[in-house]
């Protein structure tokens, strides 16, 4: 071989992985995309707050695929570890991509018991790795005034999963019934008959005539009634 035709051979063979590299990156790319999507709407459906996305992809063989080979989702029921092919030639060729989200949820800014209210000014917001942890929680709103099934400590993320609506009424406690009728608003004194929480429909009884009544729990030894009695007492 004479040498210009060894230099252009050799000009050849180093062009020829550059050229593989730069398919299998297009392909890549193409993969990174709809992962990002899925993800996108992963963490929308949670209501995560400003998620930032970084993602890793674990590929087999890509060299070769055209640009425009379709990608196909295998699975994506978890972001930590998702499944997609792209379609080489006829052939399946797999590729892992690991997802880690970050966003602006609740944690808990001190020790705190079971069982025990959770006041707003023992939580805070800090951005997390929440990848793992479908349940955190975005507005500490959602967290203030419930209680916890288990203690958490101090910087720990708080998980709904974890969360009971604090005990609003308690049975044999007093209660205020607030009826509102066309612009009316009436208080009646009366006795709570069960604990309540907030949204529960509980039986009350009306201090004044011993009425028992349905009433559903809205605030701190608060219900209103389900409907409006007559002749009540103010």
């Amino acid at each position: 071989m004479k040498p210009f035709e060894t230099s252009c051979y050799s000009l050849l063979l180093l062009l020829l992985p550059a050229s593989g590299a730069w398919s299998a990156s297009s392909v890549e790319s193409a993969v990174e995309r709809v992962a990002r999507e899925h993800v996108n709407r992963y963490a929308e459906s949670i209501g995560w707050a400003e998620p930032q996305l970084k993602l890793k992809l674990t590929t087999g063989n890509l060299g070769g695929c055209p640009d425009d080979a379709n990608i196909e989702t295998i699975d994506v029921r978890h972001p930590s570890r998702m499944r997609f092919a792209a379609i080489c030639n006829g052939e399946k060729r797999e590729v892992v991509v690991r997802a880690t989200i970050a966003a602006n949820v609740v944690v808990s800014a001190e020790d705190l018991k079971a069982g025990t209210p959770i006041d707003a000014s023992s939580l805070k917001l800090e951005r997390r790795d929440v990848t793992a942890t479908p349940g955190a929680v975005t507005n500490i709103d959602e967290v203030a005034g419930k209680t916890s099934r288990r203690a958490m400590r101090a910087g720990q993320l708080v998980d709904r999963r974890w969360l009971n609506e604090s005990v609003l009424v308690k049975r044999n406690g007093k209660v205020t019934i607030i009826a509102r009728n066309a612009g009316v608003e009436v208080h009646v004194a009366a006795e709570a008959l069960q604990n309540g929480r907030r949204g529960e429909v509980i039986s009350v009884k009306n201090s004044a005539n011993g009425t028992v009544l349905r009433a559903r729990v809205i605030g701190p030894d608060a219900v209103e009634p389900l409907e409006i009695p007559s002749g009540t007492t103010r």
